[in-house]
């Protein structure tokens, strides 16, 4: 049996969100609140993510003053330095940077080339500890030759809920699945990028298994892949047998399973809660991963496993 590690990796499920905006850069609310919102929504952990530009004085928020016993911050920001292949600016999500991290990357929202490039503020992100994901493949427009150049990514957004709402591309699958297939160790996250002056909130998060709600075990929890994202479906297992794919879950519609190039199988039904998929069509892919949907369309995505191949 293959379990994917958020399902066999001790201690809970935290909930949160890795991407958000304050004031302090394009954001509608002060820090303070944001937090009190996210907070007051029932998430554990929030990453206030600033652009980190320096028409903005290069923000990163001290969210420390927020913690509690029951919510805790990540620091973070979103950076931004370089041009990708469309000539627009790199946009590198990195949650758990030091308050010392230096101030570097693009002046404004304008790729320069006098810019170091992306994939190089990305190493120097995760050199300085933090957990680096390529922030909205499809709203960015970014080629896979982009996405292959950020070698230091750990994570690809699978969804963001901004750009779906904002502009009706939230999606990262095909990058994500592409560097997969490649060989790359990367996750996926679900995120809001939320700036709170349209309904971009509350829309997509992570769900990190770690024994503790604090930032070391949760960023240490997020580079291994300890976690599933969401849109509101709960995924409380998910393993391969050696026949089939299973998953366990809250009530949802329909399972499906995905693998390397066209390979997919999928089981519908009513208010499933143990899935069993069977593979027929997919015994040469390496790698797996479900992704669960409920019967108002909410979406839940498992990390990929990787498995010998039948």
């Amino acid at each position: 049996m293959i379990r994917q590690s958020a399902f066999s990796a001790p201690g809970r499920f935290w909930r949160g969100n890795l991407h958000t905006h304050s004031n302090r850069s394009d954001g509608a609310l002060e820090p303070d609140e944001v937090c009190r919102r996210y907070r007051a929504q029932g998430y554990d952990f929030l990453a206030i993510t600033d652009h980190y530009v320096g028409h903005y004085d290069y923000p990163l928020i001290d969210s420390r003053a927020w913690r509690s016993a029951d919510f805790t911050t990540l620091i973070g920001a979103e950076l931004h330095s370089g041009a990708m292949e469309n000539g627009e600016l790199w946009h590198i999500l990195a949650v758990g940077l030091p308050l010392d991290f230096p101030r570097i990357g693009a002046a404004g929202f304008r790729a320069d080339a006098e810019q170091m490039s992306g994939p190089e503020i990305a190493r120097l992100a995760a050199e300085a500890g933090a957990f680096v994901a390529i922030a909205h493949p499809q709203w960015s427009g970014m080629s896979l030759q982009d996405a292959r150049s950020i070698t230091a990514a750990h994570a690809v957004e699978i969804y963001n809920h901004s750009s779906a709402v904002g502009a009706d591309r939230g999606d990262g699958a095909a990058i994500a699945d592409l560097l997969i297939s490649e060989g790359r160790d990367v996750s996926l996250i679900a995120t809001d990028d939320a700036h709170l002056f349209d309904p971009d909130h509350f829309g997509g998060w992570v769900m990190v298994r770690a024994r503790e709600n604090t930032p070391e075990a949760l960023l240490a929890a997020l580079k291994r892949g300890d976690f599933y994202s969401s849109q509101g479906p709960e995924i409380r297992d998910f393993y391969f047998d050696g026949e089939q794919l299973v998953v366990e879950s809250s009530a949802v519609e329909r399972v499906i399973a995905l693998g390397f190039g066209s390979s997919s199988n999928q089981v519908y039904g009513h208010a499933m809660t143990r899935t069993a998929v069977p593979l027929k069509w997919q015994g040469e892919t390496p790698w797996l991963r479900a992704v669960v949907i409920d019967a108002a369309g909410r979406r839940a995505w498992t990390n990929p496993i990787r498995r010998p191949v039948l």
